[in-house]
Formats: C-alpha cells, structure tokens, sequence
C-alpha cells in the first residue's frame, strides 16, 4: 500500500518591513499573523514611523512570537526628533525583540518635513543606531546621493555599521556601494510591477546574499493582487488594507523567477539574510 501523498510546507520567508501599527489594519494583527503563517512567513519585521507606531509596534512584538519591532521616527514626522523623543526611542529600542531603528532617512520627494529637519533627524537616529549597535531601516526616496554619503560617514564611525535600504529605488551604483558599506538592498510590491524593467534588472544582478524581500504593507501591494482587497468571506473580519504580511510570498516568487532558481533557493537566502542582519532567532 502505497503511503499518502503529504503536502511539502512553504518555503519560510520574512517580510522584512511591515507597518502592523497602521490605521487600515485596525487592531487585526492577530489575523494577519496566522495568515501570514499560513503563507510561509515565518517572521515579521513590524516597523514604527512615529513615536506612536514605534510603541505600538514593540507592543505588538510582545504580542507575538513572529513578529520583531523597529522604533524610529521617519524623514515625514523628522519635527518629532527633539531631545525628549530621542530619549524615548533610546528607552524602547531596549525592549525585548526591538531588531532595528528605523524607519528613518531622507525623502525628498514629499518633503513633508523640511529637508534640513529630516537630515538632521536622519543623523540623530544613525548616531543611536551606532550607540546602542543596531542595524538601521533607511528610508530614501528622491535623496539617494545624501542617502548614500550619511550611510558612508556612518559606516566610517561605526565599525559594525550595517543596515537596510528598503523599498530601493536607487541604481546599482548605490546599490553596489551600500553593499560595500555593509547594507543590505530591500525589494517590496514594486518589483512586480509591468515597468520595474529597471528594477527587475537590478534584482538579477545583485549579490542574493544581500538581498531581502518586504511588503511595506499596507502599500505598495504585488501583482497579481495590486488593486483588489485579498478578503476572506469570514464574518469576523475587518481590515481595509491591500497589502499585508502573508505577500511577501509574493515578492519572492518573483525575485526567484527573475534570478532563475526555485521559490526554496531564495526563501532560504533571504530569511537567512534578514536573520543576520536583525539577529531573529
């Protein structure tokens, strides 16, 4: 008698960049876990924006045993970053399971906050990251020549300086150079995209063991599901996000086509990059 066929689990995965704390899930970090889960994705980098979403994301790392926090003020909320603030975020970045500071860096693009507040907030947090020996989460989106010589003077001050660019929109240039400083390079929804042609290039010819995936959930949510609300038909549900964590699958699948290898070879690579980089278990 010939043994019952049994399904191979998925690949594990870490969706290196998730925004648990936004108003769209609205308190159903619990759902997006399990479904998370479900789809291979082992752990979850929830990450602050603010000193609110910076407290409620090491809450809910606490909350659960997948998913690690990152506390720091990003380039839009950069008028935040006086010197209480900065006490605050050194106080919660010594919580259990806090892996990061970050969000942080430079955006040039919205310029919410004065460019000088945000390079002045962007240092602070870099020197705290340096201080207490975390990795940073770099946001940059229109500031990638300021971007890459902050991350220069960082690694030139700190020894063990190392990090994420997530969400990347530089060219390989700034890729290969970040790398060289010890960063790692973040790929998210984007690099599903029908024009990513650039994008997608740059994700085959980067060294995989510098590579990461991420939803950046709620936003930026990958073909095939870019558009659509992915809602299940159970009664109890009640998020109004389009991205979540259980899509970083998703950026995988398409990393690994792009690369030519198996979904397992990058899942492997990947979530044993994100291990190294936020010293996950």
């Amino acid at each position: 008698m010939q043994p019952e066929s049994v399904p191979l689990a998925p690949p594990t995965l870490v969706d290196s960049h998730a925004h648990l704390e936004d108003p769209a899930f609205a308190g159903e970090d619990a759902v997006l876990v399990e479904r998370a889960l479900a789809a291979g994705v082992g752990q979850i980098v929830t990450v602050g924006t603010d000193l609110a979403t910076s407290r409620r994301a090491v809450a809910t790392a606490a909350r659960h045993p997948a998913v690690f926090a990152a506390v720091g003020i990003h380039p839009h909320e950069a008028g935040q970053l006086d010197a209480g603030a900065l006490d605050e975020l050194r106080r919660l970045a010594r919580q259990p399971k806090v892996v990061a500071i970050g969000e942080i860096g430079l955006d040039f693009y919205r310029d919410l906050s004065p460019r000088p507040v945000q390079r002045a907030a962007f240092a602070a947090q870099l020197a705290l990251a340096g201080e207490l020996d975390l990795p940073v989460v770099v946001h940059d989106r229109e500031a990638h020549a300021e971007i890459v010589a902050a991350l220069r003077e960082f690694a030139a001050g700190h020894p063990g300086a190392r990090g994420v660019l997530h969400c990347f929109s530089g060219d390989e240039g700034m890729a290969r150079e970040a790398i060289e400083l010890g960063f790692y390079i973040s790929f998210a929804g984007p690099l599903t995209y029908a024009n990513a042609g650039r994008l997608q290039r740059l994700a085959a010819a980067l060294p995989l063991e510098r590579l990461l995936v991420e939803t950046d959930c709620p936003y930026l949510t990958p073909v095939p599901l870019r558009g659509k609300r992915n809602v299940p038909a159970s009664a109890d549900w009640h998020w109004r996000g389009d991205n979540e964590p259980a899509n970083a699958a998703l950026v995988a699948e398409k990393l690994a086509h792009l690369r030519g290898l198996g979904l397992a070879e990058v899942a492997a690579a990947t979530t044993a990059n994100a291990a190294r980089l936020f010293s996950l278990p």
